[in-house]
């Protein structure tokens, strides 16, 4: 059995579809379906030769991709509407903002739940207005509550009563608690208004976005896909002059020069991404550990490599809070769990 490299790399160049045979196939489906990347993977095979099986589940993936876009472009708009009248203009991220911006890393990829960003200083605002056009608490909870509102860098997630839509409502990129201190309101005044009167980041702080996501905030799950959209993302934007100086400056900014390096350096080993080798600097030993976690699948689409894994999971939260805090915060929901469990 291969591991995620395979998937890598057929996605980086899609011509060496030609060599897979039946077995990569198989392979190569499997990870991509369980990495949700099948739509990225249909939308680079477009034009390719594949066998006919194969033919027909990357059609199923191009229309099950194509259905997302529009229902997060239309959620999108809901949440346009519903801020409207505050003056308020939502700024899109992730791929409802790829999707929006017409970003060529927004072709077959999956979208899941609707995050926009507005400025802290109108965050109950926003709040209310959202309540009020229909979206509800997924789990109302007043630990959880109180978490979001003090630690976190967005409010406790909301579902719509009736079209069963998740929306994020964020005032930053990174929880309060990270070492990282990300500048919001240079999020927010940088960003690129829309014809249909939504915003989206600007381009270099669209890459860093991606970059605290996967690097300075979680576990790496869904890892792979991420890395996918910021090689996307450098390929169009790079074109643009001194797109790799407004980047580093952006990094720096927001404090997460060491998370871009390791990022520029993991999409160039997995994507054969061209980065700015100044920029992406010299490998680091703890490298190898990132690229395991990232292409850790078998050819059944299951993930591998599970302590490797746990070790990443452990890292998430060890990166989120500092230690006191986070024993707090493990102790309480541990207590919480097991007042609540049946026996």
């Amino acid at each position: 059995m291969r591991d995620g490299r395979l998937l890598a790399w057929v996605l980086a160049d899609p011509s060496r579809a030609q060599q897979l045979d039946h077995a990569a196939w198989t392979e190569i489906l499997s990870m991509a379906h369980a990495e949700k990347l099948l739509g990225s993977l249909a939308a680079q095979l477009k034009g390719q030769t594949v066998p006919a099986a194969a033919q027909n589940v990357l059609k199923r993936a191009r229309l099950a991709t194509d259905n997302e876009r529009q229902i997060a472009l239309w959620e999108a708009e809901m949440a346009r509407r519903a801020l409207a009248p505050l003056g308020i203009t939502p700024i899109l991220l992730k791929g409802a903002a790829l999707a929006a911006a017409g970003v060529s890393a927004a072709t077959g990829r999956h979208i899941g739940d609707l995050d926009i960003l507005v400025p802290r200083d109108r965050l109950e605002e926003a709040e209310a207005a959202i309540l009020a056009a229909g979206w509800e608490w997924a789990k109302p909870d007043p630990y959880d509550d109180l978490y979001y509102r003090r630690w976190m860098h967005e409010l406790p997630p909301m579902i719509h009563r009736e079209r069963d839509r998740m929306i994020d409502v964020h005032h930053t990129i990174l929880p309060l608690t990270t070492r990282q201190t990300p500048d919001a309101e240079a999020l927010v005044s940088g960003a690129r208004k829309l014809e249909c009167g939504l915003s989206v980041l600007a381009p270099e702080d669209m890459i860093i976005h991606a970059v605290a996501h996967l690097f300075a905030d979680g576990d790496l799950q869904g890892g792979l896909r991420n890395l996918w959209d910021i090689d996307r993302m450098i390929l169009e934007f790079s074109a643009v002059p001194d797109f790799w100086l407004r980047l580093k400056a952006r990094a720096q900014r927001h404090q997460l020069s060491i998370h871009l390096a390791r990022a520029l350096r993991l999409c160039h080993h997995i994507f054969e991404t061209p980065v700015e080798g100044a920029l992406a600097g010299d490998a680091r030993k703890a490298d190898v550990f990132y690229v395991g976690k990232l292409l850790a699948r078998n050819g059944w689409g299951q993930e591998t490599r599970k302590l490797l894994a746990f070790a990443f999971y452990i890292r998430s939260h060890w990166i989120r809070m500092p230690p006191l805090l986070l024993m707090r915060h493990l102790w309480t929901k541990w207590w919480r769990e097991k007042g609540t469990a049946k026996p």
